[in-house]
């Protein structure tokens, strides 16, 4: 059996969810084609019609097959129609490949006029070439994939590419020299080839417009080095709960977060990992190893395989450690991954507790002199930075809070015996508020067109 996709195409539909397959099919007289037509796993798209018709001169698709209907006589007993549901993809088989099979067809779903559907060609020719079949891919809304793009030339040394099928070319998302989509930045990394030849291209928090055809490989001399079809599908009805993206720490001090994995999978090798442009380093994993320039400031604290956690904990923050940070869990070519992204800033403010201020003799005959607060402006906002010292004195006393940029004045009577007492100031680090952050932008898209 020659099966052959090439030039696949993504059909959105707003209603019933996203329908996709290849537009153009190529086989040889005499041989067979498979073709394969993927949609969303909803309750409508899984019990509804699947059919399989051939659009006439006229205009009009004629169904020569359906999951409700049997081949029309002229294809009886070389043309089938079989739907897994489980899986979102039926597949449409024909065999004894004529001449007169080249035309234009449809796969859809629901009633042939007026349903769901992707238009394809067919060409059955006397000599055709052979190419790899589709490679499906699922993943839950939220979680994670890893596509495993086959070896080709391992003497090829150039650039990997992860790009999105379109009508007539490929939109790249991603490659190895660190260009990444404004979309997947932070959450796709295409791992470095294996001796093989082969590598992976690893994707988390799958969002639903991730479903769709793609295509990864390798561009070498003469083009593209027998690229990889890819049929993603994001499962909406097991979605997996969202989990802080965004977190904050000041320089000097410490946070912890929790790295999640699927507890059923049998992941031999945990690690973590540092993003950037594409490229994911190395900086500790579950064996005891630890990145040089992390060495007493990183660690694993707790892990949980029943639950599927491990806990991080990042001591001595410095403003560089700013930036995206990856969670791996590892079983052979499969990976479940997640990622994080850490926000480090200077000490912010600082403030004191009226209550627990503690009043010591001094012996000085002067009042304690107060510090000068200074002011930050964040996204519009104005915070206190600095320390605000309560002074106490036999004379007039004065209370001064400062909140964003209104100042709140009390004043409390006079007393004729005068004392000086001292003041000590208690200091707590506070966090402010951080708005979360947009991912930034890159370079404008490429296209791989078709050579």
């Amino acid at each position: 059996m020659v099966v052959l996709f090439l030039l696949a195409a993504l059909l959105q539909a707003p209603v019933l969810g996203s329908l996709y397959g290849p537009r153009f099919l190529t086989g040889e007289v005499g041989g067979s084609v498979t073709h394969q037509c993927f949609y969303s796993i909803t309750p409508a798209n899984k019990h509804d019609r699947k059919f399989w018709c051939k659009i006439a001169e006229n205009g009009v698709c004629y169904t020569i097959v359906s999951s409700t209907d049997p081949a029309s006589p002229e294809y009886e007993g070389r043309l089938s129609l079989r739907d897994v549901p489980q899986s979102g993809t039926f597949t449409v088989t024909m065999t004894g490949l004529k001449g007169s099979d080249t035309g234009r067809y449809r796969c859809g779903i629901g009633p042939t006029r007026g349903g769901l559907y992707v238009s394809l060609n067919l060409t059955v020719s006397a000599d055709a070439g052979v190419s790899r079949p589709i490679q499906v891919v699922q993943g839950k809304l939220h979680g994670s994939v890893t596509v495993l793009c086959p070896s080709g030339d391992t003497q090829s040394g150039g650039r990997r590419f992860w790009c999105k099928v379109g009508r007539s070319n490929c939109t790249l998302l991603a490659d190895s020299d660190g260009y990444v989509g404004r979309r997947y930045h932070g959450r796709i990394f295409i791992t470095p080839r294996e001796s093989s030849g082969a590598f992976k291209v690893l994707i988390n928090d799958l969002v639903k417009e991730d479903s769709g055809l793609y295509r990864c490989g390798v561009e070498g001399l003469n083009g593209l080095d027998s690229p990889q079809e890819v049929a993603l599908q994001v499962t909406t009805a097991f979605a997996l709960p969202r989990r802080p993206k965004f977190l904050s720490g000041t320089v000097g001090g410490s946070l912890s977060f929790q790295c999640h994995y699927d507890p059923k999978g049998s992941y031999k090798k945990k690690y973590l990992c540092r993003w950037e442009e594409g490229s994911c380093s190395l900086l500790l994993d579950t064996d005891g190893f630890v990145h040089e320039s992390y060495k007493g400031r990183v660690q694993t604290t707790s892990s949980d395989p029943k639950h599927g956690t491990f806990t991080v904990v990042m001591s001595q923050l410095r403003e560089e450690d700013s930036g995206w940070y990856w969670c791996r869990a590892a079983s052979g070519h499969t990976e479940h991954t997640s990622s994080v992204k850490l926000h480090i800033h200077k000490e912010l403010c600082s403030s004191q507790d009226p209550e627990t201020t503690t009043p010591v003799k001094s012996t000085s005959s002067s009042l304690a002199a107060s510090r000068t607060p200074t002011q930050r402006s964040i996204k519009g906002r104005v915070y206190t930075v600095g320390s605000v010292t309560k002074s106490t004195t036999v004379g007039t006393v004065t209370k001064s809070t400062t909140v964003g940029t209104v100042t709140k004045s009390t004043k409390v009577g006079t007393v004729t015996k005068s004392t000086t007492v001292g003041t000590v100031t208690r200091t707590t680090r506070t966090l402010l508020p951080t708005a979360t952050p947009g991912t930034s932008g890159t370079s404008p898209g490429e296209s791989y067109h078709e050579r």
